[in-house]
């Protein structure tokens, strides 16, 4: 049965164009060493070069207007397609994520401290973050070109030995077979205003099963950026945890900057609720939520701390159902995910 979707990332057509702190001490060194961890047992990530020299990183950053951030209505998604899951087929079927030993970096709150959040509702489908806490600075908007035409999603930074880790969405780095160009992350991003700067990724990375035949049920990515200032990304914003291989159902915070009505792209967006599994064509995590196109990639996160703003990522935005727009699915985080992180996280920032 043929089900269309809406990939949640947004496309403007304009004429002529188109996220790790580390904490210190011990954690520091336990995510050191996990990105040590041997990746034969895992799918080696797909890896593409993105702004990796100061000239090409300038080019990004003055290409990145105000006026070109603000347009992007949604872009039309492939389908789930578990048949093309060949590569993850010693999971039991074809294009169900592997799963291994569940492993957790915490979270590393803003320099500042992020500031106190205001309590929210823990079941929500879909309202502006009216707190403050260090999630206001580590989700973020993500711009880039997509074949010739400008596109946005959203990303989170998070805790990675490199601390320039941003994660998002497979179809946030690539789409109809072809990496984006022009890839920046906008940490905090407040109707037009850019209070922690805009980062340029250096290298973007994402599933095999993703890079291969764009298999919904892989669509996970991380881009690193580079400093900015002389300082990397999370000390200068702060991280969120990540986890893999975690139990399923459980209580869930996604993030987004969804830019389709009745959102505009200009406000951080939350929904909260307990995650169910998708039932209909992928091996997806399920959630009550309203966010629109421009949401992709945002994060999900386990364990969140609404005082603080700080929880554990564990999924991001991926795609609706057409016909039932009050779910958001997001991609078990298992071990293709994982080698992904771990990739990133020993990648050089530049």
């Amino acid at each position: 049965m043929h089900r269309r979707l809406a990939l949640l990332s947004t496309l403007t057509l304009v004429a002529g164009s188109v996220v790790l702190l580390l904490p210190a001490g011990g954690a520091q060194a336990d995510a050191r060493a996990s990105a040590q961890v041997s990746l034969q047992a895992r799918p080696k990530p797909a890896q593409h070069a993105a702004a990796d020299s100061a000239s090409e990183q300038r080019q990004v950053l003055t290409y990145w207007t105000e006026r070109r951030m603000e347009a992007a209505p949604p872009l039309d998604a492939p389908r789930p397609q578990q048949g093309k899951g060949g590569l993850a087929a010693d999971a039991g079927q074809p294009g169900e994520p592997t799963e291994g030993t569940p492993w957790t970096a915490p979270p590393t709150s803003a320099p500042s401290g992020g500031g106190a959040a205001a309590v929210q509702s823990a079941r929500s489908p879909g309202e502006p973050w009216a707190g403050g806490g260090t999630v206001v600075r580590t989700t973020g908007r993500v711009f880039f070109t997509t074949q010739g035409r400008n596109a946005s999603c959203s990303g989170s930074a998070v805790t990675s030995a490199n601390k320039s880790v941003v994660l998002t969405a497979g179809h946030c780095v690539k789409l109809n077979g072809a990496f984006h160009t022009n890839w920046v992350f906008v940490p905090g991003y407040n109707a037009g205003n850019r209070p922690f700067g805009t980062w340029a990724a250096t290298r973007l990375l994402t599933t095999p099963q993703w890079n291969a035949s764009e298999d919904i049920g892989f669509d996970v990515a991380a881009a690193v950026v580079a400093p900015l200032q002389g300082k990397t990304l999370v000390d200068a914003v702060g991280g969120q945890g990540v986890a893999f291989n975690q139990q399923r159902r459980q209580q869930m915070y996604a993030f987004g900057y969804p830019a389709a009505a009745p959102y505009d792209g200009s406000k951080l967006i939350y929904c909260s609720g307990r995650a169910f599994d998708d039932f209909l064509l992928t091996d997806d995590l399920g959630l009550t939520c309203n966010m629109t196109g421009g949401s992709s990639g945002g994060p999900w996160m386990l364990n969140f701390n609404e005082s603080t703003g700080l929880g554990t990522q564990n999924s991001v935005n991926s795609f609706k159902y057409n016909f039932a727009a009050n779910w958001m699915f997001g991609p078990y985080f298992g071990n293709e995910a994982q080698a992904v992180y771990q990739a990133a996280q020993t990648t050089g920032a530049l």
